[in-house]
């Protein structure tokens, strides 16, 4: 299992791209991991479930062929996140693929189980478990996962609402393992603020739905682009779980975003998200409040430049190196 100075020792900028809904596919993955960043994405948008053999495959090629061409620039490793939650039914095929496949990093979700760290230990793997609080980050670490992602207040999708100061002192205050901060990072500024609080990476999903290879259509992006941190609901209502969604997604689909029911958490069902009329991540649209930093729809790697620049120039001002 490589250590966390052996993986940022193979990236431009100590970041990871969240895995999102629908919008991470390979081309979005293997752009990240080329331009030096880890990129994700969950296993369940890969449909059917056999697909997810042909995802990981390509991905493994075409970042292979990179390393090759480019043997002083190698690719970033690259991530899969698991929805441990007893709603996936396709848990156990899609960890099976991981392991066959070796996947470096693994994001679980939703819950914490031995026996899927076990797995992905069995191969030398890292688990990265997503967390809200340090209870939740506690429970994730005494069965046996590698690190966690604090998801504090802001985040794009499903969110906490904890500020990333108290998250990550808390969690700081026992563990020492790797952290990747997640919540409203879109700047390079921001990724740097975050190791200096503790965290290890920054962790970004909704900047990137504006590249063009996201797996969102013009709307999405360019609601990403026009979008303000006072567009940003945060809701259980879509999905049974709380999280953060563009208002004006929310008023296309005829539904009031400032007065919406409460939801069932028991009705979770992740296997359906985009699929049908008016369906969450497809068009009720998930995002962060850090949209304010995104202006416009760029490439994976022009976005990363940016944020490799921004980092850079952060650490001079402030640190003088």
């Amino acid at each position: 299992m490589p250590s966390i100075a052996e993986i940022k020792s193979r990236l431009r900028i100590p970041v990871i791209g969240a895995p999102m809904f629908i919008v991470s596919t390979p081309k979005l993955v293997i752009a990240q991991c080329k331009a030096g960043i880890i990129g994700s994405f969950p296993s369940l948008n890969a449909r059917p479930a056999e697909a997810l053999d042909d995802w990981l495959t390509e991905i493994k090629a075409a970042l292979a062929k990179h390393d090759e061409e480019n043997p002083d620039q190698p690719s970033a490793p690259y991530a899969v996140n698991q929805i441990v939650h007893r709603s996936n039914d396709r848990l156990m095929h899609d960890l099976e693929a991981c392991v066959k496949h070796e996947v470096p990093i693994v994001i679980c979700s939703l819950g914490a189980r031995e026996d899927v760290y076990e797995a992905i230990h069995s191969y030398g793997g890292i688990v990265l478990h997503d967390v809200i609080n340090n209870k939740f980050a506690q429970k994730a670490i005494s069965k046996g996962a590698d690190g966690l992602i604090p998801v504090a207040a802001g985040a794009g999708g499903h969110a906490g609402v904890l500020s990333p100061f108290a998250l990550v002192q808390e969690i700081r205050e026992w563990f020492d393992g790797p952290l990747a901060l997640s919540g409203c990072i879109a700047r390079g500024q921001s990724v740097l603020a975050a190791e200096a609080m503790g965290a290890d990476f920054g962790y970004i999903g909704s900047a990137f739905i504006a590249t063009e290879e996201a797996n969102a259509d013009d709307a999405y992006k360019n609601g990403i682009v026009d979008g303000k941190a006072d567009d940003i609901v945060y809701t259980n209502y879509f999905s049974g779980i709380h999280g953060n969604y563009l208002a004006p997604s929310i008023e296309n689909a005829g539904m009031d975003p400032h007065n919406l029911p409460e939801s069932d958490p028991s009705k979770m069902d992740f296997k359906s998200a985009g699929e049908g009329a008016k369906k969450v991540w497809k068009d009720i649209w998930g995002c962060g409040q850090g949209i304010g930093a995104v202006k416009e729809v760029t490439t994976t790697a022009q976005f990363v430049h940016k944020l490799a620049a921004e980092y850079e120039a952060a650490k001079v001002a402030l640190c003088g190196k």
